[in-house]
């Protein structure tokens, strides 16, 4: 059972940038896909972005393209969601989740964290 803690939302201007952290309990999150997800009032929880197990391959959302980069560590067991140019459209609870799998939907992903809220205020 992995466990997934969330850290470094918070609240920020339009514009501005974020860095949420997420960290793994067990050795094994180096075998996982790791992917970030949003779910905003009253709206389904959406893929926002992920990193195979290595690293080496990334995926990302169209609506955060170009302003979000995911990032992995796996000697910390720590994956990372640097978010630069905020927009209001933004502000979501954000989850990272890990799974065997290369994947965009929610079902894919066994573990989740607790999720950690981003506000973006304009």
């Amino acid at each position: 059972q992995v466990q997934l803690v969330e850290s470094g939302g918070g609240l920020v201007q339009a514009g501005g940038s974020l860095e949420l952290s997420c960290v793994a309990s067990e050795r094994t999150f180096s075998t996982y896909t790791m992917g970030w997800f949003r779910q905003a009032p009253g709206k389904e929880r959406e893929f926002v972005a992920l990193i195979t197990w290595s690293g080496g391959n990334t995926d990302y959302a169209d609506a955060v393209k170009g302003r979000f980069t995911v990032s992995r560590d796996n000697a910390e067991n720590t994956v990372h969601l640097q978010m630069n140019s905020l927009k209001p459209e933004d502000t979501a609870v954000y989850y990272c989740a890990a799974g065997p799998r290369v994947a965009a939907t929610t079902y894919e992903y066994p573990f989740w964290g607790q999720g950690t809220q981003v506000t973006v205020s304009s």
